[in-house]
């Protein structure tokens, strides 16, 4: 399995080659700065260890509370004494943060922004005192410039690391300055084990096994990768997952444009071939429209002519009912003279019977009464002649006959003399002609036989008056 290494000069390929058969191992990080990057312990703690993790900046100290929730994290300086130091930190630069003025004073020589942060300082042994609860296996100490405070404050008879990894070398510099604090060390029974250009690294007497892991640097045959090779990698592994997921998406997407392209021109040929049909449907339509709108017209002019002839038709109604009107008031004049012509024979008839001459004549009318030559024979067969025509004459006449005959039911002696008229007419046997006598004008359109018969009473009334 490849070992990925978090540190910044590959400390933990070194350290995980000495104890990582250790399952659960317990180291402790003095200038821990940051939970990832440049991190000797992040390897560790993702193999199941544990351990604690001493970092003065709140910045940083925040990230080891998110990112180490098994670890004792401590926002606190570690020093010779317990109490208060000033922290110089350089913000443009990780892991430049120092409790050594003279090492602020050499950044800001160097052009860097220094600031000054007071911190609470704790010796590293009350720290054990308070949180270790077993074996160390290992320590490291990176505090730019004050690993010798840091070494002052540690029972190292009391708590044994079995391996120590110490920066040994001035700030940003390839000068070493163990030789001011080395002893505080090799004093307590730890032996030099290897300097690998920025820390040297020291065994326990009682741990020596361990020495024999680190005579070499990191290698080949420790099978490790920096994390951020490692992380290229995976992103390199992603990049190409994407670009083979996007290869994939772009022949999908090149096949469904394919699919898309034909399914377009299909559409158009079917468009093409719609709008050509509602073209020829337009087309008929508007045909269609001409003819009936043509058909319309000539109906419309057929309309206007049948109206024109109606109208003319009407007209000519009213003015054939105006002249029924006035025919009905000139027949209805006619009527009001022919009822008084008759009301004036009838009183000349009653006048004549109750004459003296009519009746002293009786005798002569008896004797030409008798047989069928009599007077009043002739005179019977001449009337109902005459009345048969006049009735014939008068029912060929439909427009007359719904005039004449209302109005002659409103007058009763009119009507008794229309009644006796027809009557006698019924009766007539011949019609032989009587000489012509003077008539009203109004029964002139008599028939010939009845204005005979007529004349022939008033002739027989003329000589009989009184």
């Amino acid at each position: 399995m490849t070992f990925v290494s978090y540190s910044q000069n590959s400390e933990d390929v070194l350290l995980w080659r000495a104890l990582g058969n250790i399952p659960q191992g317990f180291y402790i990080d003095i200038g821990a700065n940051d939970p990832v990057e440049h991190s000797v312990t992040k390897a560790f703690y993702d193999a199941g260890w544990r351990g604690i993790s001493v970092e003065p900046l709140p910045s940083f100290h925040q990230a080891f509370l998110d990112q180490r929730p098994r670890d004792v994290n401590l926002a606190v300086a570690a020093g010779a004494t317990n109490g208060e130091l000033t922290l110089y930190d350089v913000p443009a630069v990780r892991g430049w943060a120092s409790p050594e003025e003279s090492v602020a004073e050499l950044h800001r020589s160097e052009g860097h922004t220094v600031a000054e942060i007071t911190v609470p300082v704790r010796t590293l042994a009350s720290i054990c005192e308070e949180h270790v609860h077993g074996e160390i296996h290992f320590l490291k100490i990176d505090v730019e410039g004050f690993e010798g405070e840091v070494l002052r404050g540690m029972d190292f008879a009391r708590w044994r690391p079995w391996v120590l990894v110490i920066e040994a070398t001035l700030p940003n510099s390839r000068a070493t300055n163990h030789a001011a604090w080395e002893h505080m060390v090799t004093s307590q029974r730890y032996r030099y084990a290897w300097f690998d250009g920025l820390n040297r690294y020291y065994v326990a007497e009682e741990h020596a096994e361990l020495l024999a892991h680190l005579e070499i640097q990191p290698n080949v045959f420790d099978e490790y990768i920096s994390h951020h090779l490692d992380g290229a990698w995976k992103q390199i592994e992603t990049l190409r997952t994407q670009a083979a997921e996007g290869w994939a998406r772009a022949a999908d997407m090149e096949q469904n444009a394919l699919t898309l392209q034909e399914q377009s021109a299909q559409a158009a040929s079917a468009h093409q071939a719609q709008v050509e049909q509602i073209a020829r449907d337009a087309d008929a339509a508007a045909q269609r429209f001409a003819r009936e709108t043509q058909a319309l017209a000539q109906q419309s002019d057929r309309l206007r002519q049948e109206l024109g002839a109606v109208r003319q038709e009407l007209h000519a109604t009213e003015v054939h009912a105006h002249g029924l009107e006035l025919q009905s008031q000139m027949l209805t004049s006619q009527l009001h003279d022919t009822a008084a012509w008759g009301k004036d024979l009838e009183q000349r008839l009653l006048a004549t019977l109750a004459s003296t001459s009519w009746r002293i004549t009786a005798p002569l009318r008896f004797v030409a009464r008798r047989g069928s030559n009599s007077m009043a024979a002739i005179a019977r067969r001449k009337a109902r002649g005459a009345a048969r025509r006049a009735l014939r004459w008068l029912t060929s006449r439909e427009a007359l006959r719904r005039i004449v005959l209302p109005l002659a039911m409103r007058s009763p002696r009119l009507q008794t003399l229309l009644a006796r008229t027809l009557s006698a007419a019924k009766q007539a046997t011949s019609e032989n002609a009587a000489p012509h006598g003077d008539v009203p004008h109004s029964l002139r359109d008599l028939p010939q036989s009845a204005r005979d018969a007529l004349a022939q009473l008033r002739r027989a009334y003329e000589p009989n008056k009184d």
